[in-house]
């Protein structure tokens, strides 16, 4: 480290600075996949015309997994998502359930929009693709199927 000595112009005091540069460079920020994959999860559901995210297998595993205590929300909110994480830059891969009746081209393009921004916003990575894969619509009279539990 070093030290340099000034003197305060007003106090005439020695003002004494450690280490150099700016303080913002001085160590290194990594971000695991799981983050970026949960900011972009709750991006995605954010968007009007997003039923569900991930496949109906994925959901009905996860239906499941959160009936068993301690089996989790937190994967909830990234179910459906997969992101790639590099130093600077960071990719992702999406499978969301839409509504019936909306244009899935306006959607898939509302969630790439609202994926990049929070994602970039949040943690400065370069957001170089995000792939969307539509997996169902959601009909409005179709229920959903609820495994059938084997706890009682």
């Amino acid at each position: 480290m070093t030290d340099s000595t000034r003197t305060d112009q007003k106090t005439q005091t020695p003002v004494i600075k450690r280490g150099g540069g700016d303080p913002a460079t001085r160590g290194r920020t990594t971000i695991a996949d799981g983050v970026v994959e949960k900011i972009a999860g709750l991006a995605a559901r954010d968007v009007v015309g997003v039923y569900a995210m991930g496949s109906g297998l994925s959901r009905t595993l996860g239906a499941m997994r959160d009936r068993v205590p301690g089996g989790g929300k937190a994967t909830s909110v990234t179910r459906g998502v997969k992101a790639e994480v590099g130093e600077v830059q960071t990719a992702l891969d999406l499978e969301i359930v839409v509504d019936y009746g909306v244009s899935i081209a306006d959607v898939a393009g509302a969630v790439r929009e609202n994926v990049i921004a929070a994602v970039e916003r949040m943690t400065s990575l370069e957001v170089v693709e995000v792939n969307i894969a539509v997996s169902d619509v959601k009909v409005p009279d179709e229920e959903e199927e609820e495994p059938e539990s084997r706890l009682q």
